[in-house]
């Protein structure tokens, strides 16, 4: 401070407030937690731009019959979500319905047939999102785990393992259906005997085609939850494997007791970025056998699409529903793990 300037002056006190210092201060006064809160704040902010929008206006289009902001759009409301839950859209499916067929009763028990089951886009979407997942992750935490031990030539192992999540899902569509080929196949005739898959016509029977979209899925994504997965792994101190050896603690039980519990957070954050991919499954049924084949969500918002966008925007917007439940459903259980 200057001598001229005495200690009560404007020039003095202006340095002590104004809106930077009063921001700097509240800034200072924050915990970690709502500190780290200010940082994600640009990227919340983001995805709230890249994510959010486009929900809300995908739950405005299903309101309409056309396309708002050309034409005059008919509103309709909740209409196209009454049509999908009640059947009445599925002769815009072209075969496939959205729900599965009519309940069965045979005595007491009702039941639903499984070639209705295999014509729902909704049951065949959580078939394939259940059963892929299941195997990629139990697969991944295999060769994660193998990945993880200290032998010769482990890296050349390791591009081994990444090549199939590296092939596009063109070139990986192509190769499972030239496998499957009446004419040029060759895994038909090695499966059909033992009745893996339909003898004839194997990528147009729904079940055969179910299940080998499910192992290309399968073959390809194993890797990216092997990576994930190791990438817990490697994270763990290796002197609390050092210590259980001291005590006498079997492999399974060094397993059960330390590895398991302490990839079990990046275990549910590939859980959850596998789920929301397999529940968007499009391009890989596309190329491999056919959508009216093997329905899926994703394939009902494609096929109309052009025709009737307003319930395809319905389709899109159930679709994302369904995933935000299998997200919410993560997200809580991570939740009571960390407490």
């Amino acid at each position: 401070m200057s001598a001229e300037e005495p200690q009560g002056s404007p020039a003095r006190e202006s340095r002590r407030s104004g809106p930077h210092v009063t921001l700097v201060r509240w800034m200072e006064n924050l915990g970690e937690t709502g500190f780290a809160y200010l940082l994600l704040t640009p990227v919340f902010l983001l995805l709230g731009a890249v994510a959010l929008y486009p929900l809300i206006r995908t739950f405005e289009l299903s309101l309409y019959t056309g396309i708002v902001g050309t034409g005059d759009p008919e509103w309709v409301g909740f209409q196209h979500y009454v049509d999908l839950f009640t059947g009445q859209a599925d002769r815009l499916f072209g075969g496939p319905r959205f729900l599965w067929g009519e309940v069965v009763v045979d005595g007491s028990f009702p039941f639903v047939h499984v070639e209705g089951l295999l014509r729902s886009a909704l049951a065949v979407t959580l078939i394939f999102t259940g059963v892929s997942v299941f195997f990629e992750t139990l697969i991944g935490l295999g060769q994660a785990l193998v990945l993880d031990q200290d032998f010769y030539g482990r890296r050349w192992v390791r591009v081994a393992i990444i090549i199939p999540w590296a092939i596009p899902i063109v070139i990986q569509g192509m190769i499972f259906h030239l496998m499957f080929h009446p004419s040029a196949g060759f895994a038909t005739q090695v499966l059909a005997p033992l009745g893996v898959v339909a003898a004839r016509n194997t990528l147009n029977d729904p079940s055969s085609a179910l299940l080998i979209v499910i192992v290309a899925d399968i073959w390809k994504t194993s890797a990216f939850m092997a990576l994930l997965i190791l990438a817990g792994l490697q994270s763990i101190d290796r002197s609390l494997y050092d210590v259980a050896k001291v005590a006498g603690a079997t492999r399974w039980q060094q397993f059960r007791m330390i590895t398991f519990p302490l990839i079990l957070p990046t275990l549910g954050v590939a859980i959850l970025f596998r789920t929301i991919q397999a529940m968007r499954i499009y391009g890989l049924i596309d190329i491999t056998s056919d959508c009216t084949v093997v329905p899926s969500l994703s394939c009902m918002v494609v096929s109309t699409f052009i025709t009737a966008r307003g319930l395809s925007a319905a389709v899109a917007f159930v679709t994302a529903g369904v995933i935000a439940i299998a997200v919410a459903g993560v997200i809580y259980q991570q939740y009571r793990e960390g407490f």
